[in-house]
């Protein structure tokens, strides 16, 4: 998906208990929407640790995480249980919505191509615009400095349009 300041795409998606969530339900906030490949798995796990750290932090700022994966209702159930996680977590078994943000296409791995989960975020804007996207997100980087936490970098960029 390309185009910033285009219109977030609709969507209404379940949440781990079957309840449907539609991207509107939450019109006048920022959303931070990032898509993962995989509950329980390690950077996913980190990824939504490290949102869920900084959740007080959005709050503040008028901004609500909410991260999609192919995963079932029960997978989430057990995934947020799991970690102690406080991000709202939806599922897209169809991979519909991840097909409209872009972030469902070819792979490689090993030398292996094949269909996936593009590990994309997606910056929403109050007024449903999508004020910025990071493609191909690695969710920790190692710097001279130091670790940066992708969660961090999208706090920092909130703040820039804020």
């Amino acid at each position: 998906m390309t185009g910033r300041t285009k219109t977030a795409p609709a969507f209404s998606l379940p949440d781990k208990d079957g309840r449907i969530v539609n991207l509107s339900d939450f019109s006048g906030k920022w959303i931070i929407l990032y898509f993962y490949p995989k509950d329980n798995t390690s950077g996913c796990t980190l990824e939504a640790i490290d949102f869920t750290a900084i959740k007080k932090d959005l709050a503040r700022r008028n901004a609500i995480v909410i991260g999609v994966s192919p995963d079932r209702p029960d997978s989430h159930k057990n995934f947020i249980q799991k970690h102690r996680l406080d991000v709202l977590l939806l599922c897209d078994e169809e991979k519909k919505v991840l097909k409209k943000y872009g972030a469902w296409g070819l792979k490689k791995n090993y030398g292996k191509e094949y269909e996936g989960v593009i590990r994309t975020t997606v910056l929403i804007s109050p007024d449903g615009k999508i004020a910025d996207i990071w493609p191909n997100v690695k969710v920790r980087i190692k710097r001279s400095g130091g670790e940066v936490k992708h969660a961090d970098a999208v706090l920092q960029r909130l703040d820039e349009l804020n």
